[in-house]
């Protein structure tokens, strides 16, 4: 039952950094501030929450699982909140987001190209 424990803990704990990892690179590829945001926000929650499910296996039934728990619960709602002000408090100071060319923010881009040769 121990062997099983460590098991589930060990592999919540590596799911989590995996996630982890892939969330800094997508901070690292992503095009604009807002797709950064959005990878690092969603990424960051996910990631911790494994960990911290991980290191819940890890410590058994005990008051550290009880502070873990809270600890996870208190990053549930503050992660996407703050990555929501973050994101509001970028707009509102003017800081739009990277577009297709020729489209403006708030407008639909024409799918159609026209042909140069048909006219």
């Amino acid at each position: 039952m121990e062997l099983l424990q460590d098991l589930l803990a060990w592999l919540f704990i590596l799911a989590g950094g995996g996630l982890l990892l892939v969330g800094a690179l997508g901070l690292i590829r992503l095009p604009d501030f807002y797709t950064r945001l959005h990878a690092g926000g969603v990424i960051d929650t996910l990631g911790a929450e494994l960990m911290l499910v991980g290191m819940m296996f890890q410590a058994g039934l005990s008051l550290v699982t009880v502070k873990l728990f809270l600890i996870g619960a208190f990053l549930f709602f503050t992660s996407p909140t703050s990555t929501h002000a973050i994101a509001n408090a970028a707009y509102v100071a003017g800081l739009k987001p990277y577009l297709v060319d020729g489209e403006e923010d708030g407008e639909e881009q024409d799918t159609e190209e026209e042909d140069p040769s048909a006219s």
